[in-house]
């Protein structure tokens, strides 16, 4: 009916509301106006590709089953330390999410939240809120390339190994996110010449902070 066949019959003539052709409810803006072309991963400078430069995070929402409701875990990883982050999030609206990280992360100094790296994902479109929230810069990571920002991908496995996708995180307190945490930064890694995260975010901490470039 709406083939070319269809229309050149006017079958259209046929339907209940007689419409020649589909038309969608809402038009969706382009992703690539919420996530302009200056903010790809591309151009994200090299003491973040290379982990020199302190301060760098990458951030993901860890999913649960669609029957517990819309509640997730936000995970955020710095990607010098490997030092990480968790905490219960109650939906997956990007305004508070953005919130919520500038609520986390501002007590740090600017030398320690210099930028984050996220995926495409609809629930990071308002990414712009966290330079003037907390003068920190975004890069997204390119469309369907989450591999992208592998290391809180990683981490997202090790999480897992806590909080599988059963969990009911409503029954979870935030002492409990903590303690997740404060296991994941307390194990020692071979990358970081057997530190810990926790020991190897402390020695961030202590430089001086540089602005980025």
């Amino acid at each position: 009916m709406y083939s070319k066949n269809g229309q050149s019959q006017e079958l259209a003539r046929y339907l209940p509301e007689q419409r020649r052709a589909r038309r969608p409810r809402r038009g969706r803006k382009p992703r690539s106006l919420a996530f302009p072309e200056a903010c790809r991963i591309q151009h994200r400078p090299e003491a973040v590709n290379s982990r020199a430069g302190f301060g760098h995070w990458e951030a993901d929402l860890m999913i649960f089953r669609k029957e517990l409701g819309p509640t997730n875990v936000a995970t955020m990883v710095e990607r010098r330390s490997r030092y990480t982050v968790l905490f219960r999030n109650n939906d997956r609206r990007s305004r508070p999410l953005m919130a919520r990280l500038i609520e986390v992360l501002s007590p740090l100094p600017q030398h320690a939240r210099q930028s984050l790296t996220f995926d495409r994902g609809l629930e990071f479109v308002s990414w712009r809120e966290l330079e003037a929230g907390m003068g920190a810069k975004a890069w997204f990571c390119d469309p369907q390339a989450p591999w992208q920002k592998g290391s809180v991908e990683n981490m997202n496995r090790r999480v897992r190994r806590y909080l599988p996708s059963d969990t009911v995180l409503l029954a979870l307190a935030d002492r409990d996110m903590r303690s997740i945490s404060d296991r994941l930064n307390a194990t020692p890694r071979k990358c970081l010449g057997f530190r810990t995260p926790a020991e190897a975010f402390r020695d961030g901490l202590l430089e001086e902070g540089r602005p980025m470039r």
